[in-house]
């Protein structure tokens, strides 16, 4: 995040975009898959009240946003990604070790260290940052300009806005949902289209690939194949 303009999606994407593709095929997502996607303006959230499903379409549309050379949050249907995981048994960290003491302040190897699920985590943050929104720019998030997301969003980030301490893992884990829903297989709710492949040039679930392991500096010729062997 930054306090200007957001970074190139192209630099982000070099960031952490392989990486994360290849990790949102090998992770184990447990959302219940769906027949076939729909509009995200026709979606009915599963987990997010109304008031929770406004703010992640506002927050993730920042984080990845619809200007640029790639397809945004919004486009890959990211939000839904996140509702069906908030829903699902990653929400409820059901094969989580989630037994106290719970330390805010220890290292990111250290795991999960909030008395709180993810989805727990979810609905009591975005009322919180709502106010601390309210009470630094007059109004909610969804309401702000892009310009005073992105300032809020940075805040949350760097701890200059302050929530609890059970709280305070919400920005790395909203971050994290949102890159797992842009790269993860599309029978999960995001990567609507498998836009987010075609743009990396991610082969998806191919069967086999070996022979262009060592073809460097080539251009992949063949488009993404999900794991139900959709073709983008």
């Amino acid at each position: 995040m930054s306090n200007s303009s957001p970074p190139s999606r192209r630099a982000f994407m070099k960031a952490s975009g392989a990486g994360m593709a290849l990790t949102g095929v090998a992770m184990t997502f447990h959302a219940s898959s769906k027949e076939s996607p729909v509009q995200l303006d026709k979606y009915k959230p599963e987990y997010l009240n109304p008031e929770e499903w406004a703010f992640v379409l506002a927050a993730t549309a920042r984080l990845i946003p619809s200007e640029g050379d790639g397809p945004g949050a919004i486009e890959a249907h990211v939000p839904v990604f996140i509702d069906r995981q908030l829903q699902g048994y990653y929400g409820n960290a059901e094969i989580w070790y989630m037994e106290g003491p719970h330390d805010p302040a220890a290292t990111p190897d250290r795991g999960w260290q909030s008395p709180l699920n993810p989805a727990q985590l979810y609905r009591k943050a975005i009322p919180a940052f709502n106010t601390a929104c309210k009470e630094r720019f007059g109004k909610e998030f969804k309401s702000l300009s892009a310009e005073q997301q992105d300032q809020a969003l940075t805040a949350l980030q760097k701890g200059e806005i302050k929530l609890e301490p059970e709280l305070g893992f919400f920005f790395s884990t909203l971050l994290a949902n949102t890159k797992e829903g842009y790269f993860a297989d599309p029978q999960h709710g995001g990567n609507h289209g498998m836009q987010s492949w075609k743009y990396i040039g991610f082969p998806g679930a191919r069967a086999s690939y070996a022979e262009w392991v060592d073809q460097h500096n080539v251009k992949y010729p063949l488009g993404p194949v999900s794991i139900k062997g959709e073709r983008a």
